[in-house]
């Protein structure tokens, strides 16, 4: 097994917020948190139907980023898409 793998095994073993939210500060950086955080929102607003131009300006991020969670998002067997529509509804038309 890779380490990949394991910390895959490791991630998906934890059922609990609290204990979710204590593995997180302990293994990333905050800098790390917010990045990943900032992912997972542009990932919900570009669902949402926002722009990638509105979302670079809002966040004062470079179209790249937003780019690749765009084409993350055009996949119809995407997890992140599934993801995202279980908790927020379908993705709005743009």
């Amino acid at each position: 097994m890779t380490t990949r793998e394991e910390l895959i095994k490791v991630f998906t073993a934890i059922n609990d917020e609290a204990e979710m939210a204590a593995f997180f500060e302990e293994i990333f950086t905050s800098k790390e948190l917010d990045d990943l955080a900032l992912r997972w929102q542009l990932l919900r607003d570009l669902h949402g139907g926002e722009t990638q131009r509105s979302i670079a300006q809002k966040y004062r991020i470079s179209l790249c980023k937003i780019t690749r969670g765009s084409k993350i998002l055009k996949k119809q067997s995407s997890t992140t898409r599934n993801l995202l529509e279980q908790h927020y509804g379908k993705e709005e038309e743009k």
